[in-house]
């Protein structure tokens, strides 16, 4: 016994839109993910940013602190 026709046409219909369905949830995912890693990049890299900013500021404060503690010092000693 052999298959009608329109039986063949439909296997044919089911297997190309397995193929095609999983192509294109594939390449979904593809562009998915990148455009979350671009995203998380771009946030890790304002935030490393950021960071350095804080310890640059901090740093100097510390600086300003110790320099204005040595002139204190040494104005009381030559007292």
């Amino acid at each position: 016994m052999s298959t009608l026709p329109s039986q063949r046409w439909g296997y044919i219909r089911i297997i190309t839109g397995t193929i095609a369905g999983g192509i294109l949830g594939f390449y979904v995912m593809y562009r998915t993910e990148n455009f979350y890693k671009a995203k998380w990049d771009e946030r890790l890299k304002k935030y490393e940013e950021d960071k350095l900013k804080k310890e640059k500021t901090q740093l100097e404060s510390e600086d300003t602190l110790f320099i204005t503690d040595d002139s204190r010092s040494q104005q009381s000693s030559n007292e």
